[in-house]
């Protein structure tokens, strides 16, 4: 398929899944026990609101109107570009989100970087050493990283480093030594699952014929396995890191609370707690869109990594 059809016809799916998000996200929420105008108010004012002021509040914000007519209306201010204003401040969504957007980013960038520097060696030493104690080693610790709890895994760095070595700040963030335990907390998961991944997409590629024909060249085996072989096993490798990069966005969320970052994921924690509406909204369908383009982006790089890949097909 050619790249310009191919992106109409994933534009139009993605806009099928947003709207898909857009109307679970904003059901679910008004299916939670309580009245929401009545636990915000109850934070702001510190005492039991009167039921003229719940009144009040439910006018001011929409909320004494149907749920489906509340959607449209926030919808169509969405389609704007207007994600809303927060219940408590009245700050804009749109600047709330893209204030901790950096802070998040930094450590979904800074856990990559430690997932691939762990996962891509490892993996290709074990695929070029099957049988061995390295590849039995490099197995079991894709087994321990896979199996291991994010959050668990960040208390204990916290616990070694931080409170007995005292040579890693405990939690904040702004500065790199902030960085280097929740980057290694969140990367080790995903380090876990592309280590197997890269070991077992390079076992394929080095049974490949082509690579016979290098090593008869008189090649040397390093160029023969990382410039020849390992570039066709990224295919795979690609396309699941852009699904790891949703499963990282969640788990930021975990790790933001562990190591107290103030990025996206403690955002949304506390307008969860506190029923902040247009906040969880708002980072909700922030998240589904990058996430869509993310893997939008995955499929391209396709082309690149393998010319034989057809968009929306397979390899030729």
């Amino acid at each position: 398929m050619d790249t310009a059809p191919y992106l109409v016809h994933r534009f139009g799916t993605s806009l099928v899944v947003l709207a898909g998000v857009s109307v679970v996200t904003y059901g679910l929420l008004f299916l939670t026990p309580g009245d929401p105008a009545e636990v915000i108010l109850s934070q702001q004012l510190d005492r039991q609101p009167s039921e003229a002021e719940i009144e009040a509040f439910r006018a001011e914000h929409g909320m004494d109107e149907p749920v489906p007519l509340q959607y449209a209306d926030w919808l169509t201010d969405v389609l704007r570009g207007d994600l809303g204003t927060s219940y408590y401040s009245d700050a804009s969504v749109t600047g709330l989100i893209l204030d901790a957007l950096p802070l998040t980013l930094e450590l979904a960038a800074a856990s990559v970087v430690v997932a691939l520097a762990l996962a891509i060696p490892t993996g290709v030493l074990s695929a070029v050493h099957r049988g061995t104690a390295i590849d039995r080693a490099s197995q079991l610790g894709a087994l321990v990283g896979v199996s291991m709890p994010n959050f668990w895994l960040g208390y204990l760095l916290i616990l070694v480093f931080a409170l007995t070595l005292g040579v890693l700040p405990v939690a904040g963030a702004g500065s790199y030594s902030q960085l280097v335990l929740p980057a290694i907390t969140l990367g080790t998961g995903m380090a876990a699952v592309l280590t197997r991944l890269v070991r077992s997409s390079m076992l394929d590629v080095l049974d490949e014929g082509y690579l016979d024909t290098a090593r008869s060249k008189g090649l040397r085996k390093r160029i023969v396995v990382y410039k020849h072989a390992l570039r066709n096993a990224l295919v795979p490798v690609v396309t699941i890191l852009g699904v790891q990069l949703g499963a990282l966005l969640n788990g930021a969320v975990v790790i933001e609370i562990v190591f107290q970052r103030p990025g996206l994921g403690m955002l949304l924690v506390d307008a969860v707690f506190e029923r902040n509406y247009p906040v969880v909204q708002g980072i909700t369908l922030f998240t589904a869109v990058a996430f869509v383009v993310t893997n939008l982006l995955v499929d391209l790089s396709y082309r690149y990594l393998d010319p034989r890949v057809e968009l929306g097909g397979d390899p030729a």
